[in-house]
């Protein structure tokens, strides 16, 4: 048996009006996945448990089969385990997110514009990191250039405890509301807009924290060789913390505008190299509702259906070999608030030897969801994935 996994990360959303009263999902040129909801099981699953954070470290975790209550620390650290780097079990890991604040008064007084910095390249991203490590690092305090915007800070001299508010929930929002507790965070914040005036990315933005991540392989688990196909570190480091393998995709960079044909390319070798169990993640549709892009997101989820579901699918029926094909986000991000949204996420999981119930529903879409089962977790819905048979 084949398993395949394909997550349009925060594709779930609320009713548009401008889309007709319509979800982006409802909404969205989705042909091949519409036909798969047809003669699969649809329903809802419930992947953010109650008293956590509907982030895509905890959604993600969830959907493979990982309490997020039990196994989750933080965001950072599942990113530095995607970029190799070395953590002892004294350090914490912060994101450092490059992001362009709007205003020249105090800082405080300043607005969060963008969360991404315009979306910068890499080695724009690397320099600039190179310089904040010069003037701020030290041997307790290191900053590494990530993927874009989304660089790292690991140290073992911060307050791991401290709230600090993701730069994705306050766009447009004055940051002083959100600054950390903890005096030496917001020393560094602030340090960080003097080194970096006047540039787009005029600040770092320390959230994400957590102590270094130990979970239990898929192979333990349920006795599947994987592969985790995605751009950004996050689920790269899932991925390596579960013993997956975590194939590079050139052009995969985490945004609408990424490698689509490169990740069923790369999805594809992946199963002809002795994967059992393939994970492809899309970020378009969750940072096109970050900003607000109706358009983008629609768009996204079209390029998913096309570009990587159907190919892939149609390599699994050429084997021959029995497969399996779910669909679904992480969790919501919706369009109207532009954040993420810890409400029940719709479902697609398609069995090529009807073994598991079809129940007829007519599209992948919040709507078709709620006519079905809901899944009160991601690991109940992983075990029915993994697990269950004729």
């Amino acid at each position: 048996m084949k398993y395949f996994m394909l997550v349009p990360d925060g594709c779930g959303d609320w009713p548009v009006l401008a889309l007709g009263g319509k979800t982006p999902l409802e909404a969205a040129d989705i042909p091949y996945i519409n036909e798969l909801a047809k003669v699969s099981e649809v329903g809802l699953v419930r992947t953010i448990p109650d008293g956590t954070e509907p982030g895509s470290e905890a959604g993600n975790l969830s959907i493979l089969g990982y309490d997020p209550a039990v196994y989750l620390t933080g965001r950072a650290p599942l990113e530095a385990a995607a970029m190799g780097l070395p953590m002892a079990g004294t350090d914490t890991a912060f994101r450092a997110s490059l992001v362009t604040l709007e205003g020249d008064g105090p800082y405080e007084q300043r607005t969060m514009l963008d969360h991404s910095a315009g979306e910068i390249g890499d080695r724009e991203a690397g320099e600039l990191i190179g310089m904040i490590d010069r003037e701020l690092g030290g041997t307790r305090l290191r900053f590494y250039p990530g993927v874009s915007y989304r660089c790292l800070l690991i140290t073992n001299r911060l307050d791991v405890a401290c709230k600090v508010t993701p730069p994705h929930d306050i766009l447009g929002k004055r940051v002083g509301d959100y600054l950390p507790g903890d005096a030496e965070l917001r020393r560094l914040m602030l340090r960080s807009a003097e080194i970096l005036k006047g540039r787009r990315a005029n600040s770092l933005w320390l959230w994400g924290q957590g102590k270094k991540l130990a979970l239990p392989s898929l192979l333990d688990k349920y006795g599947v060789k994987g592969s985790m196909v995605a751009a950004v570190n996050l689920l790269k480091g899932i991925g390596r913390c579960a013993g997956m393998a975590c194939p590079g995709v050139p052009g995969a960079t985490g945004t609408l505008h990424t490698n689509y044909e490169g990740k069923a390319a790369g999805a594809i070798e992946a199963f002809k190299g002795g994967s059992d169990f393939v994970f492809v993640h899309v970020e378009g549709p969750d940072e096109c509702s970050h900003t607000g892009d109706r358009d983008g997101k629609l768009q996204s989820l079209a390029w998913t259906d096309q570009k990587i579901c159907k190919p892939v699918a149609a390599y699994l029926k050429s084997t021959g070999e029995p497969y399996r094909i779910l669909v679904l986000p992480d969790h919501k991000t919706l369009l109207q608030t532009q954040t993420h949204n810890a409400e029940p996420v719709p479902f697609v999981l398609f069995d090529s030897e009807n073994a598991l119930p079809a129940d007829g529903a007519k599209a992948f879409s919040e709507a078709g969801g709620a006519r079905g089962r809901l899944f009160e977790s991601g690991g109940e819905l992983a075990e029915r994935f993994f697990r269950t048979s004729k």
